[in-house]
């Protein structure tokens, strides 16, 4: 699992994808955290993104870095926790201009029943669970 948080926040940008009905929709995020055990992200609840969650919680993530990629098929699972809202924001002191663990909006997920793939033209995929 750490080998994947470490590969996301190299890249600094990753790819979360979802389903809006029989549309995919694909967007950059950039929020990646430890909390707890588990592997977090972060979005508004006003953002069409956290609709989609909502409705079909499985997603996948891509990010690539330095000629390797990295795919994360799994699903999203909302934690209401104030405590890991809290975490995610103090990892990303940025966001508090727009988000804050108290404003009904802000909204973090952890990664459930995840295969992340290490993927590259020159070497053999590499699969991690968590």
């Amino acid at each position: 699992m750490q080998k994947v948080v470490d590969f996301l926040k190299k890249a600094g940008t990753y790819y979360l994808a979802t389903a809006d009905g029989d549309q995919p929709r694909v967007r950059p995020f950039g929020t990646v955290n430890v909390y707890d055990g588990k592997v977090y992200i972060q979005t508004g609840k006003s953002k069409d993104v956290s609709k989609q969650i909502h409705a079909n919680p499985k997603v996948e993530i891509c990010a690539f870095d330095s000629g390797t990629w990295l795919r994360i098929a799994c699903e999203l699972v909302e934690d209401d926790n104030r405590d890991a809202r809290h975490a995610m924001l103090e990892a990303y002191p940025d966001l508090r201009g727009m988000y804050s663990e108290d404003d009904g909006n802000t909204e973090v997920f952890y990664i459930k029943n995840a295969t992340a793939t290490f993927a590259s033209f020159t070497a053999a995929p590499e699969t991690v669970k968590f």
